[in-house]
């Protein structure tokens, strides 16, 4: 590194660390992509703000990283897992929802269980989740699989654990076809605290298995919003035709959010019931409904005209 880029980069954080105002944009471009020489400069600095600073600085940084897929802070979030801040390390964890190099799990997985924080320890069973994914499609090494199965379902049967906790473990742990997962979701489902059930309507969803339809079809009709808005999400996934005339009975829900997650659903279940519902739906005079119906309206005709060239694929095999 350069003397003038080095001194350049300690002007940046200097005017970072002194100043009250939230961060720039110009001020955070400077930080991307930082390297290693780059980062005991930007750490040598960073331990000395106050922790208020570092969670304005970092929340900020979260925020630019996912608006715009230039910039890159994993080098500062990755440093900042082992902050003495839970808001600072729940929001590196957050910040780094793109990264899938399995060097993370570990880290992970120790802060999932060993955290002070009860809200550290749901941000990475959240992030554990895309990982739990790549295993289970067989992307990363089998071992990570077990670990991570293992790891969310002990966190979860720990009932000393705070039920947020224990809720986003289950929720992670879902699509793994591991043993004792299905067991898990059902032991969720007939639990008397209501967080768990709900979460267990959730994991059926993610779970990617219809037989769980029975129990999500009955939820339909609970009496509590949340179990109702769980049911139309997860028939959406897992449903079919029967399952629409149940979903359009939802749009007429009393509570908004049941009523989005009902026309979600019948864009993806499509249909003519469906989309003749939609379609009347996007004519609503509430400005959510009617964006939400035409949205699921595009997801059916977008789905519609992607069928014929799956199921009539061109044969280029000569023929005899």
């Amino acid at each position: 590194m350069k003397m003038n880029d080095v001194s350049h980069l300690r002007n940046v954080i200097a005017d970072l660390a002194q100043s009250k105002k939230e961060p720039t944009f110009t001020q955070l471009a400077e930080l991307s992509d930082l390297n290693r020489q780059d980062m005991e400069v930007w750490q040598s600095s960073w331990s000395t703000m106050p922790a208020e600073r570092r969670r304005q600085i970092i929340s900020r940084m979260v925020y630019l990283a996912e608006e715009n897929v230039e910039l890159n802070f994993d080098s500062i979030f990755k440093s900042s897992l082992t902050d003495p801040d839970e808001e600072v390390r729940a929001l590196s964890i957050e910040g780094l929802w793109e990264d899938e190099e399995t060097r993370l799990i570990r880290p992970l997985i120790e802060m999932l269980k060993n955290d002070a924080s009860a809200k550290v320890q749901a941000a990475a069973a959240i992030a554990l989740g895309r990982f739990a994914l790549l295993a289970e499609l067989g992307k990363i090494d089998s071992q990570f699989k077990v670990e991570i199965g293992q790891s969310l379902l002990t966190v979860f049967n720990d009932e000393a654990r705070p039920i947020d906790v224990r809720r986003r473990a289950l929720e992670t742990v879902a699509p793994l076809s591991s043993a004792g997962v299905k067991e898990t979701i059902m032991k969720a489902y007939q639990n008397s605290e209501f967080k768990l059930k709900a979460s267990s309507i959730y994991a059926m969803r993610m779970s990617g298995n219809p037989e769980w339809l029975p129990i999500i079809i009955k939820e339909l009709s609970s009496s509590e919003p949340e179990m109702r808005y769980e049911a139309a999400s997860a028939c959406g996934e897992l449903g079919g035709k029967a399952e629409v005339q149940s979903i359009i009975s939802l749009t007429n829900d009393e509570d908004i959010e049941v009523r989005l997650a009902a026309i979600e659903a019948l864009g993806k279940l499509g249909g003519a019931e469906a989309k003749a519902k939609l379609k009347k739906l996007s004519g609503d005079k509430g400005e959510a409904v009617r964006e939400a119906a035409r949205q699921a309206l595009y997801e059916i005709e977008a789905t519609t005209k992607l069928v014929p060239l799956m199921e009539f694929e061109v044969d280029d095999t000569p023929g005899e």
